[in-house]
């Protein structure tokens, strides 16, 4: 009794000790910017300071166009998301369902995707968006005008695939029985009644995890939205308006203010996270028994 309380004792120890430690940065980054610039270089450290600075988040928002930049995330990472949510299950059950010449070979050739950096593709992506046929005052041949660069499809268009979930929705997938969906047939359901009914509720855990994944990684994008929206500010999303900021807030005495910017823009990340934590937690468990 005595040992398997000292094994649950210890166990937990740990687990609380690793969630301390990763809470912790993100602690220091909303607790940090409530410190004056004394509080922040005192020595020994200051945690939580004396006089928090609260109206620093509210400036972050009256002095900077905060509401934009939010707007041109959201739409641009909702839109992501969503898109490759429907394209990665569609690509996934075709894959994963349907026996046709040159199955295994596509399927080689998407994982193929994962060997190539994404900063390999981001000239050729730009050429292509600037020399979108008939788009951007672009005639037949692309040429005129500017294609769809400073556009929102300028920001979406480019991630609208991708290999992963692709690959995540076609493991899930391969394992539902195929008789299930045999028996809808039989029923007289069509292939997209199949498809929305019956199978996408069965993998709701995998699309939730692949959901997180896309939104986090669009939220977080810099390279390629700083290429495109250099003629077009009014389209900066928060990553790009941060760091452009940077520049004009550089002081000692606004550092808190940098940091403040930063605690505000990963908020909708934390919230998506605990709002969909129960689906990404049971994904992963099915992901890693499936191997």
């Amino acid at each position: 009794m005595a040992r398997r309380l000292l094994v649950a004792a210890l166990k937990y120890g740990a687990l609380l000790l690793g969630a301390a430690l990763m809470l912790l940065p993100f602690l220091e980054m909303f607790v940090g910017a409530l410190r004056t610039p004394a509080e922040r270089f005192a020595r020994p450290p200051v945690f939580w300071p004396s006089d928090p600075q609260w109206g620093v988040y509210a400036r972050v928002f009256s002095e900077l166009p905060m509401g934009r930049w939010y707007l041109n995330s959201l739409i641009v990472s909702v839109s992501v998301t969503a898109i490759q949510l429907l394209t990665s299950a569609a690509a996934g059950f075709a894959l994963a369902k349907y026996t046709f010449r040159g199955r295994a070979l596509l399927f080689r050739t998407i994982l193929s995707a994962q060997m190539f950096p994404f900063f390999l593709f981001l000239i050729p992506m730009f050429f292509l968006i600037r020399y979108w046929p008939l788009a951007g005052g672009n005639d037949l041949f692309g040429g005129g005008g500017n294609g769809l660069l400073g556009t929102y499809a300028s920001l979406i268009l480019p991630f609208t695939i991708t290999w992963y979930g692709i690959f995540l929705m076609r493991q899930f997938m391969v394992t539902i029985p195929d008789e299930l969906l045999d028996a809808a047939r039989i029923d007289g359901c069509s292939e997209w009644r199949i498809f929305s009914h019956v199978v996408l509720p069965l993998v709701k855990p995998a699309l939730a995890t692949l959901g997180i994944f896309s939104f986090i990684y669009q939220w977080n994008e810099f390279i390629w939205t700083v290429t495109v929206t250099r003629t077009a500010p009014q389209l900066q999303t928060l990553p790009v308006g941060i760091f452009l900021m940077s520049g004009a807030y550089n002081t000692v005495a606004q550092e808190s203010f940098r940091q403040a910017a930063l605690a505000v823009s990963i908020v909708p990340l934390v919230v998506l996270f605990l709002l969909l934590q129960r689906f990404y937690v049971k994904g992963v468990v099915m992901s890693g028994l499936k191997g």
